[in-house]
């Protein structure tokens, strides 16, 4: 195995429809933190909302571009689906309540490689599970309306690839991003990054024959991985290069440091710096409260705050 110094999933990144329903569907209903509220730095007339734990730790962050008006994408090939949240055992009854309550449908609960789940959608048909996770029960909680710091959401358990073949996605796995292949459930297969922690599992689902994926609301962009700071992310960018697997200059995204790539199978990765986090630009009590800007944007803030959506918590979520 090529040595690495990559770890395990540091955010996940979607694309969504409405801003105000995202977050009355993350914070509101999943009890989420929304620890960051900026613009996609790409195009800053999009919010870019990051929601997560109390402080906005790594392997707990899920982001969103959300399109006001954005069509739906198309679930396939090429594309990470299934995000899965780590919640304490025991939890899924609550949840199954809750969501029920809340008129979000979900799947009846089942067994995957040993752990109970449950699966539902966002209302944008973003795939979600909530996975009893024993080691969830050590991490603290965050209570929100109506959840209990004790079945609270705690971080990623981890995420499912679609891919056509399982092999040369896993090879991308095992040699370069440091997983271990796992057992085999039909048409899966498991690989789990060594020690403890959030966003550790990766699954490989092969759905040859399936139609590729399109992106749209309800879909995810991108799957992003550790690394601790800028000197372990340039050795991992050798390591990736040494592969044969190319590799974008490295963007300057205010909360961490980033480059991309894609896996063979289609799905795009980024490699994210850890440092130097969300409280960079806020205090952590307040973190999600106020619209922040890169620099190269503050002398536009005007134009791009009243160009944005206002954010709305009080909106159906179902």
């Amino acid at each position: 195995m090529a040595e690495t110094t990559i770890g395990r999933i540091h955010h996940i990144t979607a694309i969504a429809g409405s801003p105000s329903r995202n977050l009355a569907f993350y914070e509101g209903a999943l009890g989420l933190r929304l620890v960051k509220q900026t613009v996609n730095f790409d195009d800053p007339g999009v919010h870019h909302l990051y929601y997560g734990d109390e402080t906005g730790a790594p392997g707990t962050i899920l982001t969103f571009f959300p399109y006001a008006g954005a069509g739906a994408g198309r679930h396939g090939g090429g594309q990470a689906e299934e995000i899965a949240f780590a919640v304490p055992p025991g939890s899924l009854a609550f949840w199954q309540d809750r969501l029920a309550d809340l008129g979000i449908a979900t799947d009846a609960p089942e067994s995957r490689f040993g752990e109970t789940m449950l699966g539902f959608r966002d209302h944008d048909g973003l795939r979600l599970e909530l996975v009893e996770d024993a080691g969830a029960a050590a991490l603290p909680g965050r209570a929100a309306e109506g959840i209990p710091a004790e079945h609270a959401i705690r971080g990623f358990r981890g995420v499912t690839l679609w891919v056509d073949a399982i092999a040369p996605t896993a090879a991308v796995l095992t040699d370069v991003l440091g997983y271990a292949a796992g057992p085999i459930e039909g048409s899966r297969q498991r690989f789990v990054h060594p020690g403890e922690g959030l966003g550790r599992i990766v699954d490989i689902r092969a759905v040859a024959g399936f139609p590729g994926g399109a992106l749209g609301a309800g879909i995810v962009h991108h799957v992003a991985f550790r690394v601790a700071d800028d000197a372990r992310q340039a050795e991992a960018t050798k390591v990736l290069r040494a592969e044969g697997l190319g590799v974008t200059p490295q963007q300057d995204r205010t909360y961490f440091r980033s480059t991309y790539f894609r896996e063979p199978g289609g799905v795009l990765f980024e490699i994210a710096t850890d440092q130097p986090g969300f409280a960079v630009d806020e205090a952590p009590e307040a973190l999600g409260a106020t619209l922040q800007l890169p620099a190269r944007y503050e002398a536009h803030r005007a134009a791009i705050e009243a160009a944005l959506p206002v954010l709305r918590l009080q909106e159906e979520v179902a």
